[in-house]
Parts: structure tokens; sequence; C-alpha cells
């Protein structure tokens, strides 16, 4: 029995992962989806986790996605969850520098989804590297989350 995920926000109704993701992932950071609260995702699509030594890359994200929860919990809140604004802002900026990369060139690739068939070709990776990655990753929750709605 495979488990399915559907999200409790009221603005986007009962869909599942899989419904909002028909026509490819859209995550904000690779590590939160919109529309769908407090489901982090560690070495998802849009981060930059699959491109680089996966424990220490995946450690960044634990230790993120810890602060951000340490953040919320501190403010006595509860709920975290992207704008569709960031969400979609941070999708486009990882199709701009997959475009940008000699990684477009590739074909029937997991980074564009070819594994499954059916599957929309969109990147998966975020390739701008992990120090950037990581840059913007920490200027996010240096602004007190900025993009994120929590509540």
């Amino acid at each position: 029995m495979m488990a399915v995920l559907y999200t409790s926000d009221p603005h986007f109704g009962h869909v599942t992962i899989a419904e909002k993701w028909r026509q490819g992932p859209r995550t904000y950071l690779g590590l939160l989806v919109s529309g769908f609260p407090n489901l982090f995702i560690v070495n998802g699509p849009h981060n930059a986790a699959a491109l680089c030594n996966a424990g220490r890359c995946i450690e960044q994200n634990v230790d993120w996605i810890a602060r951000c929860i340490e953040c919320v919990r501190g403010s006595g809140l509860t709920r975290v969850v992207p704008s569709t604004a960031a969400e979609d802002e941070w999708t486009e900026h990882v199709y701009e520098t997959a475009e940008a990369s000699v990684l477009a060139q590739m074909t029937n690739s997991w980074f564009f989804g070819a594994n499954t068939p059916g599957k929309p070709r969109v990147f998966m990776p975020y390739v701008g590297g992990v120090g950037t990655y990581r840059q913007i990753a920490g200027d996010v929750a240096a602004k007190d989350y900025e993009g994120f709605v929590i509540a």
C-alpha cells in the first residue's frame, strides 16, 4: 500500500503532491512545497544536494530545516509553508540556471525526469553550485525565512 500525501491548505483544495507536480516539481529552495505546510524535503528536486557529496549536502539541508523549525517553534507558531510566488521564483531560477549549463544539452537523463515514462521534461536538481545554494538558503533564513508564510 502506498501512502498518498494530500495538501491541507484550503487554497489548493484536496490535491496530492503528484497532482500538484503533474507538470514537474515546484519547490522553494528544494526544501518545501507551497500548499503542503511543514512538508520538509531533504535532497529533493531543485536542491543542490543531488550534485555534491550527498552526506555533506544532506547535512546542510537537515541543519537548515532544524533551524527553521526552531525559529517557528520559538515564535510560538506551528506552520511553515512557502508562498506560491517564492516557489515560482525559485523554480524559474532552477530552470534558468540549468539552461545556462551544459547539462541542458543532455537527453534521456534522470536530471530531466526521463527515468519515468510520461513525466514532463523539466530539470530536477539545482546546478548553480553548492556554495551559491548555501548562500541563498542562508540569506533566506537570515531574512526571517523570506518567502515563507509562518503561522
